[in-house]
């Protein structure tokens, strides 16, 4: 794959040239930037980049694997890794060799990071085949699977995410599938018969996750300027799921059943799926955890310690920022990005909030938008 050149490089936003970004999820790398599948959704449309339909890399792969390695956030066998999320689609088939090469030298470093590739296009059986012989990272594949309808909303046929997830979990032996159920949307796949299909496909994913809309300010504005239905008024900065859908989506979960667990965060099901407590902390939450295994609740239970004060305020001040107090759902700072929040978090295995940006109990960190009700944990 070409390389951008530096003239063309310094045509991309600063946040796409900066190739590692710290996400909740794990630390993001994202060498290769470009994508032609015109999901209407798309975060690309943040960076200004969603007209680039033809993936190109900003690097090798190589500097890549060492960017990455030698990040000062980067922590061998605790960092979670995230491959190409931001900007592209890891199993195109312009990208795939890259990926399957990262993982790769990943894998060579005997690393024991858990490995998070997400996509919504082709799987085959020869892509399983690699995917099973790295021996050392805990590899987790996701594939999104939105089940919209609207064409000029997804372009792309969901029955080849169907397809990928069915042939990825049939074939797994060393990495696990997550079916991720996203974005769930009202008015878009939320019928009773996109509940059905979507729980349908828990039947082939080791874990389920489901999830909501990022509708922020450029993708609200893609969806008016181009004459979409807009699901909502507003563009909030947390993911929009509103307590009705919900509801609807865990009651037709205990109608119907489900093959395998729903999680309603990511961290969640890659960690039951690999037999390990969360390493985002989420049991201090404790709403978020109704809907768990009582397995993974006991893993998670085992490993969830409150930390000592005054290690924690060491660290955020090392961070350039202040410990404000230590409760029994989480550690709330000040003066902190989300970026250091993570490192914290991600290291101590506890929950990591900003003073300014409050977490509402019951909403599970998504937006405000759609829960009226503030109920008091339990």
């Amino acid at each position: 794959m070409p390389i951008l050149s530096v003239a063309e490089q310094d045509q991309l936003r600063e946040e796409l040239r900066d190739v590692i970004e710290y996400r909740k999820s794990g630390l993001s790398l994202n060498w290769i930037v470009g994508c032609p599948l015109d999901c209407g959704y798309c975060v690309r449309h943040l960076f200004d980049n969603y007209e680039m339909k033809v993936p190109r890399a900003l690097m090798s792969d190589d500097d890549a694997a060492k960017m990455l390695l030698g990040n000062h956030f980067f922590q061998p066998h605790i960092t979670p890794i995230q491959l190409l999320n931001r900007a592209t689609d890891p199993m195109l088939p312009r990208v795939k060799p890259h990926t399957l090469n990262m993982l790769r030298l990943l894998d060579e470093q005997k690393l024991t990071n858990h490995v998070l590739v997400i996509s919504r296009w082709h799987i085959g059986p020869e892509d399983c085949a690699i995917l099973n012989s790295f021996k050392n990272i805990r590899l987790t594949i996701l594939v999104t699977n939105s089940g919209i309808d609207h064409k000029a909303i997804e372009p792309v046929d969901s029955n080849i995410a169907a397809k990928s997830l069915r042939t990825a979990f049939e074939n797994a032996e060393r990495y696990r599938v997550i079916h991720y159920w996203r974005p769930i949307v009202p008015g878009l796949n939320d019928s009773d018969e996109h509940l059905r299909r979507g729980l349908g496909l828990t039947n082939h994913a080791h874990a389920t996750v489901f999830t909501g809309l990022f509708y922020k300010a450029q993708i609200q504005e893609y969806f008016k300027v181009h004459g979409l239905p807009e699901p909502y008024d507003e563009g909030p900065r947390r993911k929009i799921l509103p307590e009705t859908l919900e509801e609807r989506i865990l009651t037709a979960a205990r109608t119907f059943g489900t093959g395998s667990p729903l999680f309603r965060k990511t961290s969640c099901a890659v960690t039951y799926a690999h037999e390990v407590a969360d390493y985002n902390g989420h049991f201090g939450i404790r709403e978020l955890c109704d809907i768990c295994p009582v397995a993974q609740l006991k893993r998670c239970e085992d490993a969830w310690r409150r930390p000592n004060d005054q290690e924690v305020d060491e660290f955020a001040r090392r961070l350039g920022g202040e410990l404000v107090e230590i409760n029994n759902r989480s550690i709330v700072v000040s003066g902190l990005s989300e970026q250091p929040r993570y490192l914290m978090q991600h290291s101590l295995g506890y929950q990591v909030h900003d003073v300014a940006r409050p977490h509402i109990p019951n909403h599970h960190g998504r937006a405000d938008l759609g829960w009226p009700t503030i109920k008091e944990p339990q």
